[in-house]
């Protein structure tokens, strides 16, 4: 799905398994936002084929959180030129809760190239802001790309619902935070890690409103 000339989301569609949207950004630096699990990264592949390209042509791939069903298709990219990016707090938390877990994702000694931090993020010729929202996991990010006004939500938050917060490192109170410190930017699509994209300025404002009153008594 074209949002952008330069923007394609990668919508997972199958309601028999859990898999995420993954999004690829075609700038100076191609950037692939969370490949999915390795099993189904058929679909990611698919996509970047219809565009002429194949998993050898993405420069850096940012994982929104440490999830398996967002990021165990780094397995793709093992051996190979592009980088992995996920933040610190995330893979701090990794480490403490599963210190084997590059092993079972068929990768020994994971470490990524990049560990984000708050704050802005220049990639090739794009700008982004990186912002820490736990709840859902710890070192959660969403990823805010300034120009476009395009908000990477992971599973912060969806189309009229919110991420889960009885996994490990799941907090209600501050997902709520999250939530609403997210809801402040001046955003024309969310791109949420499952289900549909919101696309306008009016719908984004409504969907936060809506999270808000429907979802946040049971935080």
């Amino acid at each position: 799905m074209k949002i952008y000339n330069d923007l394609h989301a990668f919508l997972w569609l199958n309601p028999t398994e859990n898999n995420c949207n993954a999004f690829f950004i075609d700038g100076e630096k191609r950037i692939l936002v969370d490949p999915g699990h390795y099993h189904l990264f058929g679909h990611v592949r698919e996509d970047l084929a219809n565009l002429s390209l194949s998993p050898d042509d993405i420069d850096l791939v940012i994982i929104t959180h440490g999830h398996p069903d967002h990021m165990e298709g780094i397995k793709i990219f093992q051996d190979t030129p592009t980088m992995i990016a996920i933040h610190a707090a995330e893979m701090d938390f990794i480490k403490k809760m599963a210190p084997h877990y590059g092993k079972a994702l068929g990768i020994s000694d994971f470490e990524p190239e990049i560990l984000l931090k708050e704050g802005d993020l220049k990639i090739g010729d794009l700008n982004f802001q990186v912002i820490q929202t736990p709840g859902h996991s710890p070192g959660s990010i969403c990823l805010y790309w300034t120009d476009k006004k395009v908000l990477f939500t992971g599973d912060v938050i969806f189309n009229q619902g919110i991420g889960r917060t009885d996994l490990p490192g799941g907090n209600g109170e501050k997902l709520k935070q999250s939530i609403k410190r997210i809801s402040s930017l001046d955003a024309e699509y969310l791109l949420p890690g499952h289900g549909d994209i919101v696309s306008g300025r009016e719908a984004v404002k409504t969907n936060f409103a809506n999270i808000e009153r429907n979802c946040f008594p049971y935080l």
